[in-house]
């Protein structure tokens, strides 16, 4: 076998404690938070003099994390605007949750946008995206049975 599981998704925020916060009002667990820097981040990100300050974040059971990451050095690019969920290469991070129309009242303080509208598919799931830190796109499944 090649791939023995998938660790974690990546993210580069401004913002590093409102994105702990986001997430951790979606629900998330925060797993732990470092500084890291020096020849092997260098080595490792393909950049010369990195400190850096990430987070952890997970789901309650466990299966999935979330890097969460803010650079002091280099200095980040600027962000992208606001590229639409069909542009080849951006990111969706999607969970299942209980409640969207709860999720979404909680999330909204901390900067939550819908990108469409919740969308109900059958009688299975309500479904829809809305903008994270770093305008990531994150969407949201509640099931229905």
């Amino acid at each position: 076998m090649t791939i023995s599981r998938m660790d974690h998704v990546g993210v580069v925020v401004e913002d590093l404690p409102s994105a702990i916060a986001f997430f951790v009002e979606l629900g998330l667990e925060l797993e732990g938070e470092a500084a890291v820097g020096g020849v092997w981040a260098d080595q490792l990100l393909g950049l010369e003099g990195v400190q850096a300050d990430i987070a952890m974040v997970r789901t309650p059971d466990g299966s999935g994390r979330v890097e969460l990451s803010t650079f002091r050095s280099p200095p980040a690019i600027a962000a992208a605007p606001r590229l639409p969920v069909n542009t080849p290469g951006i990111p969706r991070l999607t969970f299942v949750v209980d409640d969207i129309d709860d999720v979404l009242r909680r999330l909204r303080p901390h900067g939550a946008e819908l990108v469409g509208e919740i969308a109900q598919y059958l009688q299975l799931y309500r479904y829809c995206y809305l903008r994270g830190p770093a305008q990531m796109v994150i969407g949201l499944v509640e099931e229905l049975g």
